[in-house]
């Protein structure tokens, strides 16, 4: 038997103090705490590239809050459908513009432009993005149903942020274009 080969590693502050606290929770000798990372991450390496694109952190940053739901998208289409025939339905819409508008409260406070917040709620899976130029983004639709909802939003954050653009609709997409940003 092969004897095990010897690294010799250097960390900064914050990563030894890291390593010591995550060895002392998990009880593992150094080897072995450094051996468990490197397989966790070999076998896992897709989530850590899906994590450079932010969206996993974003994910986890939106649930661990408690402030968002995973939600089947079937339901949502059902919630929305439903809400346009039900008789109270301007109600809904002006409650929606109030969220809106706290939403563009808390993004102006993290100092967001109009594609970090289109990106944000990409994540959400309200849509996708497509840059199409420095100021213009397609936003592609998942139901023709979801557009109204998208499109109120992205109005009342802008406003609310002071943010001008302006939002044209297609058929199942929102063209939008940066009037003034950041």
């Amino acid at each position: 038997m092969k004897p095990p080969e010897r690294i010799t590693i250097a960390l900064d502050e914050e990563t030894a103090g890291l390593f010591k606290k995550m060895k002392d929770d998990l009880g593992m000798s150094q080897s072995e705490l450094m051996r468990e990372a490197l397989k966790f991450y070999g076998k896992h390496r897709s989530l850590f590239d899906l994590a450079e694109d932010n969206k996993v952190y974003t994910h986890a940053e939106m649930l661990s809050a408690g402030e968002h739901i995973i939600l089947d998208i079937d339901h949502w289409i059902l919630f929305l459908t439903f809400i346009e025939s039900h008789p109270s339905k301007g109600k809904f819409w002006e409650l929606h513009k109030d969220v809106c508008l706290a939403h563009a409260e808390q993004f102006k406070h993290k100092l967001y432009n109009v594609e970090s917040i289109l990106r944000r709620l990409e994540t959400c899976n309200l849509f996708k993005v497509s840059k199409r130029g420095k100021d213009e983004f397609t936003l592609i639709l998942g139901s023709d149903v979801t557009k109204k909802f998208v499109k109120t939003e992205l109005e009342e954050i802008f406003r609310g942020m002071g943010l001008q653009v302006e939002i044209k609709e297609d058929f199942s997409k929102l063209r939008v274009k940066v009037v003034h940003d950041l």
